[in-house]
């Protein structure tokens, strides 16, 4: 079995090394982003915990910082009223935080707040509770997915996949055609401009939504995976079958996904890939981060036509 090693892309600049992450992810536009506070402790949460969050007293101000392929600028996001677990970037500069309220456990309710480009609050919405993934586009959407302890017992959460505007106005929620199974827990999740793909449980078809309409459910033979990459028919897949390291190499029919090949993914220089944070897709990108939470590491897909891959 041929080994494919990630790539470094984005750190946490050593200047912040003394801060805690709150969150962290890879933005559409290939930037890392870090919410970050020098003051952090975690905490138990009815929500997913531990949820890491400031010391002080509820709304605070965190640090935003942002690498743009070695360019760093900051960023003071004033008033965040959440405990965080992720945050992404909007277009026009504005940025999007999702977590738990701070509120008494049994009340506990899933927000997102909304910034504008000088860091103020400018909206709030609930998004439900067990909130696996959320994740903006560049063309004003948010997705957000959902673990089964949300599906279950949440109205806003049971479509298992939902699609939200850049205001926090729900726009659609996945129904599952006649024959397949609906979501449980939503496993990996891709996010490009119009367009999300997801795998679930129980059965783990991969999901393909756009924003206009469009949708196509495909049976797979890779179970459980915990990170897509996707471009044009070709999809890969990482952590399938329960190997943390495993990459499945694959094409896309109209009703199927079909494995092409099998590799071991590595980090960088071709040490052993140990078991990851959630990965982040991004079209054809697969962003995987270390423990820390403050370095990022890329894989980027490249097909041939006939499926195979270089």
């Amino acid at each position: 079995m041929r080994k494919v090693a990630l790539r470094r892309h984005a750190r946490l600049p050593e200047g912040y090394d003394s801060n805690r992450v709150l969150a962290t992810t890879v933005d559409a536009w290939g930037r890392g982003i870090w919410l970050i506070c020098p003051h952090a402790e975690l905490v138990p949460s009815s929500l997913g915990g531990p949820w890491l969050r400031p010391r002080d007293r509820h709304p605070f101000d965190a640090q935003l910082v942002v690498d743009d392929r070695g360019t760093v600028v900051e960023h003071t996001l004033h008033g965040v009223g959440l405990w965080p677990s992720r945050v992404d970037a909007l277009p026009n500069g504005r940025f999007i935080v999702q977590g738990a309220a701070p509120v008494p456990a049994r009340d506990a309710v899933s927000m997102a707040q909304i910034f504008g480009r000088d860091g103020r609050r400018r909206q709030s919405f609930e998004t439900g509770r067990a909130v696996h993934f959320l994740m903006a586009d560049r063309r004003n959407h948010v997705w957000s997915a959902y673990a089964d302890e949300g599906v279950h017992a949440d109205p806003l959460s049971c479509a298992g996949l939902v699609r939200w505007d850049s205001g926090g106005r729900r726009e659609w929620g996945y129904a599952a055609p006649e024959g397949v199974e609906y979501i449980d827990t939503v496993y990996a999740l891709n996010v490009d401009d119009g367009v999300a793909w997801a795998s679930y449980y129980p059965s783990f078809p991969v999901l393909e939504a756009r924003t206009n309409g469009q949708m196509r459910v495909r049976t797979s033979p890779v179970t459980a995976a915990r990170g897509l990459a996707v471009h044009g028919r070709a999809i890969v897949m990482l952590g399938g079958n329960r190997q943390h390291d495993r990459l499945h190499l694959c094409r896309m029919t109209d009703h199927e996904v079909v494995v092409v090949e099998e590799a071991q993914l590595t980090r960088p220089g071709g040490a052993p890939l140990k078991p990851c944070m959630v990965p982040v897709g991004r079209g054809r990108h697969l962003y995987v981060r270390d423990a820390s939470a403050k370095q990022w590491f890329a894989l980027s897909i490249q097909p041939r036509g006939d499926g195979t891959w270089a």
